[in-house]
């Protein structure tokens, strides 16, 4: 990996292969080795871009909030710092995609288009938003190990525990090596994160929405409701896979990608 200083932060980066730019955002809690089955694939034909978000993996903790538009303010200045001018496809799953809503809103003349995987667009509740603070406090005095507890549950489809064990204990691994003051920082920003139910009708980028079949946190109807509000959005529903379609079901992710890509780019 890379490692770029941005202003007073060091930030971890994967940077592979040449083309159009596609930038691979990660989901919470977890770090860029989420995309290595998109990383492996489209390094042949695109400029992969796979950072490890502040607070995750090697990049710096973070201390604090973490807010989405924080995270989409870091991203547009790690693009700065490789040099990439010409405009990205966007890539995020879960809290990626709630990035990519702010990354749209702040720096959309950078988008040549977006893919919008296993995420939703409306705020936490109250008692959601209570949840994850406690969910904070604990991580912080207990380790990540609290948050590979809570959220391992909630991430896969009901068959892969069966059929891809390896996969539940490399996601564990993941969540497990992140520091707790990010995963902390991350959970306070996803709390206080905005509703950005407003912005879809006016996304007027190529847009792909790609959803687990099994996915209990950002269901394929609440999914599908995403497609039905943004124009001319394209809908692609990857079977066999629960919140973590891309890793779960890869062949399947990669080809739905793949073939918006060519379609668009």
């Amino acid at each position: 990996m890379k490692h770029l200083r941005i202003a007073d932060f060091s930030m971890a980066v994967v940077d592979r292969g040449k083309g159009a730019t596609l930038l691979l955002v990660h989901g919470f809690p977890l770090t860029h080795a989420m995309w290595q089955p998109q990383i492996e694939y489209f390094a042949e034909h695109f400029r992969v871009i796979a950072p490890d978000l502040p607070g995750f993996g090697e990049s710096d903790a973070f201390v604090g909030v973490a807010t989405m538009e924080h995270m989409a303010d870091r991203l547009a200045a790690l693009l700065d710092a490789l040099e990439i001018r010409d405009r990205v496809i966007f890539c995020g799953l879960s809290m990626g995609g709630y990035i990519g809503w702010e990354f749209w809103r702040k720096h959309r003349q950078r988008l040549a288009g977006l893919i919008q995987c296993d995420t939703r667009v409306i705020a936490d509740m109250p008692e959601v938003a209570k949840g994850r603070r406690i969910l904070a406090a604990r991580v912080l005095a207990e380790g990540s190990k609290v948050s590979a507890d809570a959220m391992l549950p909630k991430l896969f489809g009901p068959q892969t525990p069966q059929q891809q064990a390896h996969l539940l204990d490399s996601v564990r691994r993941m969540i497990e090596s992140n520091s707790p003051a990010g995963i902390a920082a991350s959970l306070e920003g996803l709390a206080v994160r905005r509703d950005a139910r407003e912005l879809l009708s006016q996304i007027d980028l190529p847009t792909l929405v790609l959803v687990g079949e099994y996915d209990a946190i950002s269901t394929p109807d609440e999914m599908r409701g995403i497609v039905a509000a943004i124009p001319n959005a394209e809908f692609v529903e990857i079977p066999d896979a629960g919140h973590l379609s891309t890793l779960e079901n890869p062949l399947a992710a990669n080809t739905a990608i793949e073939k918006f890509l060519t379609s668009h780019l």
